[in-house]
């Protein structure tokens, strides 16, 4: 094999070739990497220039035959010799021009090169190189010597990646299959072109040559993909090669190439892998070795460690794509598990259906496998016609999911008692009495169970890290798993962990991703909640959801009405039973008058008064009714002004000492008042004007305001820690006509959108005039 290489056409002398397998050198004392000794060989690099791999370019052509006589021994004297331009483009099989004339009117096949070197001989052409083929030899002048080279390293390359195309295309021995997979690994490492395909060219080479021969041993497996590992550390395998590495995978998960060799190719795909979708295998492969992992004697533990590798030692990762790969990887496997019922969509019901019950069973195919079905309480009549060979426990099974329906005749009792009666049934027996009539067991295969285990178990793991959680959260703020799984019971209370976490973190952008993405979509709070599909508890975690949404910013009408909506037999079941914060959620459903009907309005003062702290609330909640209605009885002042550093305690002892009913315009400009102050000032029915310049008023604050102060027209945020989410709020104010808006983080978009909404600002200028910032307190 031709070594000639260097700027100076001398030699390049390389390392023998090893004999012993490279595994032996992988075998590092413990404490050190995995899979560390196959980057000593990718240190073996050329000293010296680096060039790009030329795939076209400009040079100039002179090509010499070899004389055989006197007459040609004059025709190609140096005085008759002519050098012709031309556009030369370096293609996989050949040297071609772009203008096929003269020297280079047919392309030379790489093939016909015998040999290419720099020409050294004294008073030959400046930056030249020579190829020799039969019959002559061709001469390229580059038009400096850095060209001269990267045209010398650039042929030398693909001439060599031909004939390794070509040997290992056609195996006879694999001992000799092997040798030339390892020189040409060397070849590659060593070579001073850098560019891509300089690595990728001999995967695929090898991928090919895996692809195309399946009857390898383990041991030629393992000896090829120790060869090759040092290519690995800085490229993304081919397709082909990551089916081969699948395939050792799962044949041989606890093989040491998994652990050496895979490791390090996995731990760069999860760090700069962009998009799974464009290259599938990838995530294939990552998945499969993660599988392998988990087949080892520590099991989940030796998953858990290489988690926390790829996270690293510190509070925060420092690879923002290790997060995204690892969820991709994990919510494909998942999938995995339910395939089976996926391919068969067209016959299985929606979340709706499966949480209503309202697919109806002559609906669906008898061909096809039995689907997630509940029994819908319009077909209770039918169902009792049925024979009792219908009644007995139906098992279904398919190559992956076996599905058993038990009837259930009690259930069946109590939801025809309820059919034909047009009155509205009690809400806490709507939530005793289940919405579905079947018990529904799902029973996965041995495999899918172990693979649904490992890939939940990590979606827990990866939960447990705080600066993850919040893109966690807002990867699966979407539910992006299918509906079976989320009709899996085994499932949804593993998965109750990682949704447990999102709960118990008090910062919002984590537990707002508990809500649905948009309107008209589940949420996992309402899938967790009770009467929910995922729902496995007395309501625990909803009554955690819901504290956790109330303590932030939250606690507004809008919340409380999808609650009074959706969620109030579960609010007054809990309350019942003792939860404090369903407790206080009915209170404000009275404070806030959140509830119409006169008859809910009594239920709900009886489910407080049953209890202790129900009852302690409630007489609070009545005492704040009585000084409300005194503080908005007619009369008191109509403009008030706080002194300067005044508290929300003061505010809170002033609005409490008389009636304030005829108050259109108060000043808190230059105090120390909170959101907190919202609360009180809500309260005030005929506020028109309000100044908060200068206070500590924040988001929460301005949320409260815009749903209860309707007839507020002025009000004044200058100097104000609110934000754009806070400002947004005040679009539904359809009384506001003035807003200042001075010196705060109102951003050029947020404005646009308030500007769309109708609101009139004054955003950088003083006060309104209309605002009293100057009178004291009398």
């Amino acid at each position: 094999m031709d070594r000639t290489g260097g700027s100076g056409g001398g030699s390049d002398h390389r390392q023998p070739e090893e004999s012993k397998p490279l595994l032996g050198e992988m075998s590092a004392p413990e404490g050190n990497k995995m899979g560390a000794a196959p980057c000593r060989r990718a240190l073996l690099h050329c000293n010296g220039m680096r060039y790009k791999l030329l795939q076209e370019g400009d040079i100039q052509v002179c090509v010499i035959r070899h004389p055989r006589t006197f007459l040609s021994k004059i025709l190609t004297s140096k005085f008759l010799r002519r050098w012709e331009p031309h556009h030369l483009t370096l293609a996989d099989n050949s040297v071609a021009s772009a203008t096929p004339t003269g020297y280079m009117e047919n392309s030379i096949s790489y093939s016909a090169i015998e040999d290419v070197q720099l020409l050294s001989w004294e008073n030959a052409p400046k930056y030249c190189l020579q190829l020799t083929i039969p019959g002559g030899t061709v001469l390229l002048q580059a038009a400096n010597s850095y060209l001269r080279d990267q045209w010398f390293h650039s042929l030398q390359w693909k001439k060599k990646i031909y004939k390794y195309k070509k040997v290992l295309s056609n195996p006879s021995r694999w001992e000799v299959v092997l040798k030339e997979i390892r020189t040409l690994v060397d070849m590659a490492l060593t070579s001073p072109l850098q560019d891509d395909s300089i690595h990728q060219a001999p995967l695929e080479i090898v991928s090919k040559l895996l692809s195309e021969n399946n009857n390898l041993t383990t041991q030629d497996h393992e000896s090829i993909i120790v060869a090759i590992a040092p290519l690995l550390e800085n490229n993304h395998p081919p397709p082909d090669l990551c089916e081969f590495f699948c395939k050792h995978c799962r044949e041989r998960p606890r093989s040491m190439v998994v652990i050496e060799v895979f490791t390090p190719v996995v731990q760069r795909i999860l760090k700069h892998n962009m998009d799974f979708g464009k290259c599938p295998r990838l995530r294939l492969f990552t998945q499969e070795y993660i599988l392998s992992l988990n087949e080892l004697n520590a099991g989940m533990e030796v998953v858990k460690k290489f988690i926390h590798s790829m996270h690293g030692p510190t509070g925060q990762c420092p690879h923002p794509r290790v997060l995204p790969n690892l969820v991709a990887v994990c919510l494909a496997a998942i999938y995995s598990c339910y395939e089976e019922f996926i391919n068969s969509r067209d016959n299985s019901p929606s979340l709706k259906e499966i949480r209503n019950g309202c697919q109806q069973q002559c609906d669906r195919k008898p061909n096809l496998p039995l689907r997630l079905l509940h029994t819908s309480p319009d077909l209770v009549s039918q169902e009792a016609t049925l024979t009792e060979s219908r009644l007995k426990p139906v098992i279904v099974t398919s190559n992956e999911i076996h599905v058993e329906v038990e009837r259930n005749n009690t259930t069946n009792q109590k939801m025809t008692a309820g059919v034909g009666n047009d009155s509205e049934p009690n809400l806490i027996d709507c939530l005793m009495v289940s919405p579905t009539c079947s018990t529904i067991s799902i029973e996965l295969s041995a495999q899918a169970d172990r693979i649904l285990g490992c890939y939940v178990e990590i979606l827990k793991m990866l939960s447990d890290y705080d600066d993850w959680r919040p893109a966690l959260a807002s990867l699966l703020q979407p539910i992006p798993f299918p509906k079976e799984a989320l009709a899996h019971e085994k499932f949804t209370k593993e998965l109750k962990y990682v949704i447990q976490r999102f709960a118990e973190d008090p910062r919002q952008e984590v537990h707002s991703c508990l809500l649905s993405v948009r309107a008209g979509k589940d949420g996992w709070f309402q899938l967790y909640s009770p009467g929910g599909v995922a729902c496995d508890d007395d309501g625990e975690l909803f009554a955690s959801m819901v504290h956790i949404l109330m303590g932030s910013c939250y606690k507004t009408k809008k919340f409380l009405l999808s609650l009074a909506e959706n969620k109030l037999g579960p609010c007054m079941l809990l309350a019942l039973r003792g939860n404090q914060t369903m407790v206080e959620i009915l209170c404000l459903m009275l404070e806030y008058n959140i509830i119409d009907n006169n008859d809910t309005q009594l239920q709900i003062i009886s489910t407080l008064e049953s209890t202790d702290v129900g009852k302690r609330m409630y007489e609070q909640l009545c005492e704040r009714q009585r000084e409300l209605k005194e503080l908005q009885r007619k009369g008191g002042p109509t403009r008030l002004t706080l002194p300067s550093k005044s508290t929300d305690a003061d505010l809170a002892r002033l609005l409490s000492s008389g009636s304030f009913g005829n108050l259109e315009n108060l000043s808190l400009a230059f105090t120390n008042v909170t959101s907190a102050c919202a609360e009180h000032l809500i309260k005030l029915p005929s506020l028109k004007q309000l100044n908060l310049w200068s206070t500590q008023f924040g988001d929460a604050g301005l949320r409260l305001l815009s749903e209860h102060l309707t007839m507020l027209q002025v009000l004044n945020l200058c100097e104000t820690p609110v934000t754009d989410a806070g400002l947004l709020a005040l679009s539904s104010m359809k009384s506001l006509c003035s807003l200042n808006m001075n010196s705060t983080k109102l951003s050029a978009d947020t404005y646009e959108d308030l500007k769309f909404a109708g609101r009139c600002f004054v955003p950088f200028c003083s006060p309104p005039p209309d605002l009293d910032t100057t009178s004291e307190l009398s």
